[in-house]
């Protein structure tokens, strides 16, 4: 019967209401480390499907201005129409864009490899 006493005292000092707390804090800290666990791993998967996509793909031919090799002629002018400075304040700092020509010169990088069709040998003999 003296345990009883000892029971009472507990609960009436809020000893259950300690724990229970502590219960919910170490579950809820549990739950937030599971979802950063589970959003590092999609997070990797995506980045390895995105190489495996990046890897499959022939480089594309851009131009150190930004723009694709389309864009400029035989002799390497950049036709592509970009922003630049029109206004400035006292300070010598642009304050206003408009457009203009892109200043690029030449396009250096890989030139495209042509491709070309070859029949299939039949007669091996």
């Amino acid at each position: 019967m003296n345990w009883l006493w000892w029971v009472l005292i507990f609960f009436g000092v809020g000893g259950f209401t300690k724990i229970a707390d502590m219960g919910r804090t170490a579950l809820r800290t549990r739950h937030e480390r599971k979802l950063e666990l589970l959003e590092s791993q999609q997070a990797r998967e995506r980045e390895q499907r995105e190489a495996l996509e990046s890897a499959s793909r022939p480089p594309q031919p851009i131009c150190g201005c930004t723009h694709h090799l389309a864009k400029h002629d035989k002799q390497g002018r950049c036709h592509e129409t970009v922003e630049v400075p029109v206004a400035w304040d006292g300070e010598k700092k642009p304050t206003g864009y408009g457009p203009g020509p892109c200043n690029c010169q030449q396009y250096i990088g890989p030139q495209p490899l042509s491709t070309y069709y070859a029949e299939d040998l039949t007669d091996l003999a």
